[in-house]
């Protein structure tokens, strides 16, 4: 194991020895993924070791066109800003404090809560944090619903007669509606 490689991911040549090796598992690793999109961060770098292995095995590669990159995802959101899972997980309140090394469970774990916040966010339920004074998250990065709120009667939302005949007033001032195009008059 090359000493930089084992600085990023912390995984030894020893430790690696009592696992099975990407043939061993090829199958089952090309069943599991299908055609579903594979949302990674920096996909080309990881697609270019998966399909690697898979040519070096006689197997079809995946199209690129199956992976989502969600550092290309941050670079059109977020133009000129840092875009690692560290700064990403900075910008969008994630803890990601016990990560200190690279490692695939954490750091899928880790971008899927980023891949939510780059595709418009969290959101527990129908009511906007701020406006029910409730907590968004808690500590450990767990959605928090609002658990007391007061009950309200439902609002009536019929318009009343004279809401009619005022909507009724504006329609009959619109000269040629689009809704009425191509219908006979009358």
């Amino acid at each position: 194991m090359p000493q930089e490689a084992f600085n990023v991911h912390g995984l030894s040549t020893e430790f690696l020895s009592g696992y099975p090796v990407f043939a061993a598992l090829a199958d089952e690793i090309v069943e599991f993924l299908g055609d579903a999109v594979l949302v990674i961060h920096n996909a080309a770098f990881d697609m270019k070791f998966i399909n690697s292995e898979l040519k070096r095995l006689g197997r079809p590669v995946i199209p690129m066109t199956q992976a989502l990159d969600t550092v290309q995802l941050a670079r059109r959101k977020y133009p000129g800003a840092q875009v690692s899972l560290d700064a990403l997980c900075r910008r969008f309140e994630i803890d990601n404090g016990h990560r200190t090394l690279h490692g695939a469970l954490l750091d899928a774990d880790l971008l899927a809560a980023v891949y939510l916040e780059l595709i418009g966010g969290r959101q527990p339920d129908l009511a906007l944090a701020a406006e029910t004074g409730a907590e968004s998250g808690s500590a450990d990065g767990r959605i928090v619903a609002p658990t007391d709120r007061p009950y309200r009667e439902p609002r009536p939302h019929a318009p009343t007669a004279e809401e009619l005949a005022a909507h009724r007033t504006f329609l009959d001032s619109i000269k040629e509606p689009l809704w009425l195009a191509g219908q006979p008059a009358g």
